[in-house]
């Protein structure tokens, strides 16, 4: 069962706002989807076989070890570098 403080939750890690005339509404509509995607889990599927119709099949290749650019190169219009290695900003 989805609660109002499960979709608050939600809403604040997706960084949205839901007004408070909504969560009701919201709330229902979560755990609705909540109960049909247990409902798809729990589908039976023994016994039925993958169908494939338009024959298909895994394209595999060998893995072949390729020179890469030099260190220096790849690094040489980086702004910043520490140790060879890009440095990124962190973000807030």
């Amino acid at each position: 069962m989805v609660t109002h403080d499960d979709v608050i939750a939600i809403a604040r890690l997706s960084k949205l706002y839901i007004a408070e005339d909504e969560l009701d509404e919201m709330t229902k509509a979560m755990d609705d989807i909540i109960k049909f995607a247990d409902t798809i889990n729990n589908a039976a599927d023994e016994g039925i076989e993958f169908d494939n119709i338009n024959n298909l099949s895994n394209a595999f290749r060998e893995d072949e070890v390729v020179t890469s650019y030099d260190r220096e190169e790849i690094l040489k219009n980086a702004n910043d570098i520490d140790e060879g290695h890009f440095l990124v900003r962190k973000r807030v």
